[in-house]
């Protein structure tokens, strides 16, 4: 079975479980709020990432990838001239079916996906969490940032996106995280990720700060 859900094309991809703050100022995105708030609980769109395009401007996005995530609405604050500064959180994964271009913004009808373990999920899961705790290390010797203390969650499936989340990568390989079938593949694609990553930082003395930097908002 589908159902209909507003989208919200992004350059960023959204992970279940994941916080996205974001800044609406298009008017296709302000109707799509009013829409929203109009609705009762809980409220949420589809964030799809942009394969070919751009965010910002109607049609700017020429092709969507084929599977996102809903961000699940749970705060939204009105500014005086009608922009609002939203806080979402990731829930469920899904896969666009069909685009529907009839309101002011994008609809699509989508497939909810399942979210299971996959098969014995620990070894990659053990391996991962040694080589992200390397990752984190390396990153803050190099003056890049500093990540929470603190280990990541026991669920190989919420290890899996807060792994995916956390790691500095392009649009690419971060989309083919979230559509790995179960979180034992992703958590196994991590693994050699990570493993990459480390033996980057391992030689280089610097990385690029930029990518690091944390804004408060993510402007549509």
């Amino acid at each position: 079975m589908t159902e209909r859900l507003a989208l919200f094309p992004l350059g960023t991809v959204l992970f279940p479980g994941l916080m996205l703050p974001l800044h609406l100022f298009e008017d296709r995105y302000l109707s799509m709020i009013g829409d929203l708030l109009d609705r009762p609980e809980p409220r949420g769109f589809g964030v799809v990432g942009i394969e070919l395009g751009h965010e910002v401007g109607e049609s700017a996005a020429h092709r969507l990838a084929e599977i996102g995530c809903v961000a699940e609405l749970r705060d939204a604050r009105e500014h005086p001239d009608g922009r609002y500064d939203i806080v979402t959180v990731g829930a469920r994964r899904f896969r666009l079916k069909e685009l529907d271009r009839s309101r002011p913004y994008l609809q699509g009808e989508v497939e909810y996906l399942p979210e299971e373990p996959g098969t014995d999920p620990e070894p990659a899961a053990l391996r991962v969490r040694r080589l992200f705790r390397l990752y984190r290390h390396r990153l803050a010797t190099s003056g890049a940032g500093s990540f929470e203390k603190g280990e990541p969650p026991d669920d190989p499936v919420s290890l899996s996106y807060v792994i995916a989340a956390s790691l500095v990568l392009d649009g690419h390989e971060k989309q083919r995280l979230l559509e790995c079938e179960d979180a034992a593949l992703r958590l196994e694609t991590e693994g050699h990720l990570l493993a990459r990553e480390n033996r980057i930082l391992d030689v280089l003395p610097m990385i690029p700060a930029g990518q690091f930097l944390d804004g408060s908002f993510n402007p549509n």
